[in-house]
C-alpha cells in the first residue's frame, strides 16, 4: 500500500514537472529563425526541425508539449521564432496556423513605383525587383495586347506574401485579382482605354461622387480632341523617366513625352496607376454633362468646380488661388 502511495506520488510530481518544463520559455535561444514544414510533415520531424533550429531545447520537450495539446492538427507552412518560447507555446502557434507573411496594403490610385517602394520597407524584395516584374506586361497581353507595362492592372487589396513569394508571383496574384473584378463587371468594354481613362479619374478624384463626373470631363475632351492637360501624367512620365522629385515643373509640363497630356491629345499610352472598382465605373459610365474643365476647391474638402466654357473656368481657377493666398 505504501509502495502504491509513493509511486502515486511520484507519478503526479513527474507529471508536474513535465507540466512546468513544456510551460518554460527555452532561454537558450537567441536570435531569429524560419522554420518550414511542407504539407504532410509529421509530428517527429517537425520536433526534429525544430530541434536543430534551436527554437526547442530537445524534441521529447516538443512531443511532450503535443502529448498533452492534442487539440487539432499541427498545420504546414514557414514559421517565424525571434525570442525564447515555451513547448506549449510553440505547439499552440503550429496548431492555429500561425505561418510568417508580409502583409501588403495597396490603396486605390497606387502606381507600381508606389507599390515597390512598400515591398523594400516591408522587406519583402527590392523595389528594382518587383519593377521589373511589373514593367513586363506578358501577362496581362491576353486581356490588354496594347499594354505597356502591369500598371493599371495589379489590382489595390491586401495581399498576404511568405519569404519565398517572388516579384513574378506576386504580379500574378495581383493581375488574377484584376480579372476576378473585371470579370464581374460584365462588360464588353475595351479593357485598355477603360483602365488607362480610370486610372486618370482615380487620381483627380478624391471624393467618389466626382468621379463620373471628371470622367465626363477627359471624355468629353477626347470626343472634340482636346487635350486632357492632366497633372498626374506630367508625374508618371517623370517617374517613367526616373526625374520625379515631388513637384511639377514648367519643364515637365513642356516635356515632350508620350504619357505627358499637356503635350499629347488623347489617351496616355497606358493607365498611370491603378484604380479601384468605383473609378472604372466611372469610366464605364461617364456623367451626363457638357463641362470640359475642372479646377479643385481650396477649401481642403477635394471638390472641385467644373465648367463649360474657359471663361468661367477661368473665373474657378481665380477664386481658387484667392482663397489660397487667404489661407496663408
Amino acid at each position: 500500500m505504501r509502495r502504491l502511495g509513493f509511486l502515486a506520488i511520484l507519478a503526479l510530481a513527474a507529471g508536474g514537472y513535465a507540466v512546468y518544463r513544456i510551460a518554460q520559455p527555452y532561454q537558450g535561444f537567441q536570435g531569429e529563425v524560419f522554420v518550414e514544414f511542407p504539407r504532410g510533415t509529421g509530428t517527429g520531424a517537425i520536433a526534429d526541425a525544430l530541434t536543430r533550429a534551436g527554437v526547442v531545447r530537445s524534441r521529447w520537450d516538443f512531443l511532450l508539449a503535443r502529448t498533452i495539446d492534442r487539440e487539432g492538427v499541427l498545420q504546414a507552412g514557414e514559421y517565424r521564432f525571434n525570442r525564447p518560447a515555451a513547448p506549449s507555446e510553440i505547439v499552440s502557434r503550429i496548431r492555429r496556423g500561425d505561418v510568417f507573411y508580409y502583409e501588403l496594403v495597396v490603396p486605390e490610385g497606387k502606381n507600381m513605383f508606389d507599390i515597390a517602394a512598400a515591398l523594400e520597407e516591408l522587406g519583402a524584395f527590392k523595389a528594382t525587383a518587383f519593377l521589373a516584374a511589373a514593367r513586363n506586361p506578358a501577362m496581362i497581353r491576353d486581356l490588354d495586347p496594347k499594354a505597356p507595362s502591369l500598371e493599371g492592372y495589379l489590382f489595390p487589396d491586401t495581399y498576404r506574401l511568405g519569404r519565398h513569394t517572388t516579384p513574378e508571383k506576386l504580379c500574378h496574384m495581383m493581375t488574377a485579382r484584376f480579372r476576378e473584378a473585371w470579370a464581374g463587371l460584365h462588360t464588353d468594354a475595351g479593357v485598355h482605354n477603360t483602365v488607362t481613362l480610370a486610372s486618370l479619374v482615380e487620381k483627380e478624384g478624391k471624393l467618389p461622387e466626382e468621379r463620373p463626373r471628371i470622367a465626363a470631363v477627359f471624355t468629353n475632351r477626347l470626343r472634340i480632341g482636346m487635350k486632357l492637360d492632366c497633372d498626374p501624367t506630367t508625374i508618371y512620365a517623370a517617374l517613367l523617366e526616373n526625374r520625379y522629385r515631388g513637384t511639377i515643373y514648367r519643364s515637365d509640363l513642356d516635356r515632350d513625352h508620350p504619357y505627358n497630356t499637356y503635350h499629347y491629345a488623347g489617351l496616355p499610352p497606358g493607365p498611370i496607376a491603378n484604380p479601384g472598382l468605383a473609378s472604372i465605373h466611372a469610366a464605364l459610365a461617364p456623367a451626363e454633362t457638357d463641362a470640359i474643365y475642372f479646377v479643385a476647391r481650396a477649401d481642403g474638402s477635394g471638390g472641385h468646380d467644373f465648367s463649360n466654357n474657359i471663361a468661367a473656368h477661368e473665373s474657378a481657377v481665380t477664386r481658387y488661388h484667392r482663397a489660397l493666398r487667404k489661407l496663408r
